[in-house]
């Protein structure tokens, strides 16, 4: 699903920009990503929402469940079922495989928040997957560029962006490491950088971190141009943070899904790993805006 193949992928000799979805689809996509996705939190069994997630949010998700499986045996007795309503389906028109599509929505959870689900199949024969869910304030969400059909336009080729789509993953993994100048100043950005340097020594702790770009396959980006002439682009990056306790002292004692999450034994020091998906605005010119950012847990080694 990546936006480098989004406009020109020639697949079993697939040339035709056509849409990626019909509307019938995408709303039986949401509906049965919902009714997997509950039927999964009820239980707290990754294997019945596993062929309905995929990419970053499917890691999150699956980790998710896999914790709290390990702490709560029995299920989830709190257990509230997300319903999803006035949805709203953005669908590009592109040649070839893969395909995707967005869905945002109102919920009965995270408030007045819309729910911005970012669909994916990578064959015909596969079932639509969501690779990207994350919450935007109803204000945040644009209006997309469409042509005379409605039809979205996937953000690659046409005019330049002041970040090219493909580079966000790297760039922001660069950037929460060496700092820079194409993000935004704000809480995912330069807070994020000034919240590390302050937390990297405590007494008898240290803390160290690193940052990897995640774009490969499942884990590309996804990016929508919008009318104002720029881009709502979803990428995924992974994370790093390492504990190490000073002699005589020890690692704070973690959260139960940490624990469940974690092998080996934690003595002197804790490498936790996350996943984590953002949302941003990238336009022609000037800096890119986080909308969103959604890390997740997703494995631990202690030593």
């Amino acid at each position: 699903m990546s936006l480098a193949l989004s406009g020109c992928v020639v697949v079993h000799g697939e040339r035709e920009v056509l849409p990626t979805a019909t509307p019938e689809e995408a709303r039986d996509a949401l509906r049965e990503f919902t009714d997997a996705y509950n039927a999964a939190d009820k239980a707290y069994d990754r294997s019945l929402d596993e062929d309905r997630v995929t990419g970053a949010f499917g890691d999150m998700d699956g980790a998710r469940l896999k914790a709290r499986r390990a702490n709560h045996p029995g299920g989830n007795s709190r257990h509230e079922p997300l319903k999803l309503t006035d949805a709203r389906y953005t669908i590009p028109a592109k040649a070839g495989w893969p395909r995707w599509f967005l869905a945002d929505a109102a919920a009965n959870k995270g408030g007045d928040a819309r729910w911005m689900v970012v669909f994916v199949k990578e064959h015909k024969e596969e079932p639509w997957q969501a690779a990207y869910l994350t919450l935007f304030d109803p204000d945040d969400v644009p209006e997309f560029r469409k042509d005379e059909d409605g039809h979205a336009e996937p953000a690659v080729g046409g005019a330049p962006l002041a970040v090219s789509p493909s580079a966000l993953s790297k760039e922001y993994a660069a950037y929460l490491g060496q700092g820079g100048d194409a993000f935004a100043e704000g809480p995912h950005t330069s807070v994020v950088r000034e919240q590390r340097k302050k937390n990297e020594k405590r007494p008898g702790l240290v803390r160290q971190f690193q940052d990897e770009p995640l774009s490969r396959g499942d884990y590309a980006p996804l990016g929508l141009r919008t009318a104002d002439g720029g881009a709502l682009v979803f990428f995924a990056t992974k994370h790093f943070e390492k504990l190490t306790a000073a002699p005589g002292t020890e690692i704070p004692v973690q959260n139960e899904d940490v624990r469940a999450l974690t092998t080996g034994e934690i003595e002197q020091t804790l490498t936790m790993e996350y996943v984590s998906q953002q949302a941003v605005r990238v336009p022609r010119t000037g800096k890119v805006v986080f909308l969103s950012r959604v890390p997740g847990l997703v494995a631990a080694r202690g030593e």
